[in-house]
């Protein structure tokens, strides 16, 4: 369908999205799962933050931290997944090419920052079970504002610099991605300008931005295995490791799919890069709120005084 449309320009200004092409009649069914899994992960994550508000018991820095990570979710699969309902839909679709750049830029500034945060989530686990008796001092409500306000910055300050860069080239086309969204090398095979210094440049932001994030959160696990292994009682070492699991399997499914989508990258995108990129977009923000708060007490225990709180205003 909209192979046909195209074009060989010296300038363009739209560019179009194949998507998942020859789907045949799975179209329908593509869509109405990808809106069930959309309506899911908004209502999730929008579940966790709304609890926090309410509860007086999730008012503590670990589930802080975990609704800045449901609203970086919210904003991820938002910037993806709309558009992809539309080109599941019409078998691809048009958008301009400042629109590819900006949801390029959206996606890359909440990856960037998700990995800036867990980084931090991983310092204060470290905190709670290497130094506890400093804990409260040094993780306390100025230290998680702060936090969160940087995390959000540096994320989005990293990715200004590569959004000024990428519209500094010039692109001429052919006008098509074979791809459900704007990612960073689909985008720049569009372009007639020379990348070297974008991709050089991209390479050390990456080290800042996941690297370094990532070196911190092994760097922490290491001192908390250590740390649990020296606890003599079981129970102790299980009660321990039950305060970081949930941080240590989101951190688990996050870096997997990051190294294999972007670290061994190919050239031309297949089937299978693609399934990939989409568990990465789609699906891991739908599972971030499961995991958090899956067999969670405290997310149970404040959801059931919520709901009695609200049964005894209903009831006076």
């Amino acid at each position: 369908m909209f192979l046909s449309q195209v074009t060989y320009r010296n300038n363009i200004t739209s560019v179009i999205l194949l998507g998942f092409p020859n789907l045949q009649n799975l179209n329908i069914l593509l869509f109405l799962l990808l809106l069930i899994i959309y309506s899911v992960t908004i209502s999730a994550n929008t579940f966790i933050m709304v609890l926090f508000l309410l509860s007086k018991n999730l008012q503590t820095p670990m589930y802080f931290f975990i609704t800045q990570l449901s609203l970086l979710d919210i904003t991820l699969i938002t910037d993806i997944l709309p558009n992809l309902l539309r080109i599941v839909l019409y078998d691809g679709c048009t958008m301009s090419l400042i629109g590819c750049i900006i949801q390029f830029n959206l996606f890359a500034t909440s990856e960037s920052s998700e990995c800036l945060l867990l980084s931090v989530m991983s310092y204060d686990r470290y905190l709670a079970i290497c130094n506890p008796l400093r804990y409260v001092s040094i993780i306390n409500h100025r230290f998680c504002v702060k936090s969160a306000i940087t995390v959000w910055i540096v994320g989005f300050l990293l990715m200004l610099v590569n959004a000024i860069s990428i519209c500094s080239l010039h692109f001429c086309g052919p006008n098509v991605i074979d791809h459900f969204y704007c990612d960073f090398e689909p985008l720049l095979q569009l372009s007639c300008s020379d990348t070297t210094i974008i991709h050089i440049q991209t390479f050390i932001m990456s080290i800042l931005a996941t690297l370094i994030p990532f070196m911190i959160i092994v760097m922490s696990y290491v001192y908390i295995v250590l740390t649990i292994l020296k606890i003599p009682s079981f129970s102790g070492r299980k009660k321990a490791f039950s305060t970081c699991s949930s941080h240590l399997m989101v951190v688990s499914i996050f870096y997997g799919t990051l190294i294999i989508v972007y670290v061994f990258p190919t050239r031309q995108l297949t089937t299978i890069s693609k399934v990939l990129s989409l568990f990465y977009t789609v699906i891991v923000p739908l599972l971030n709120p499961i995991i958090y708060t899956f067999r969670n007490k405290d997310v149970k225990e404040a959801f059931d005084k919520v709901n009695q709180m609200k049964t005894d205003k209903l009831w006076w």
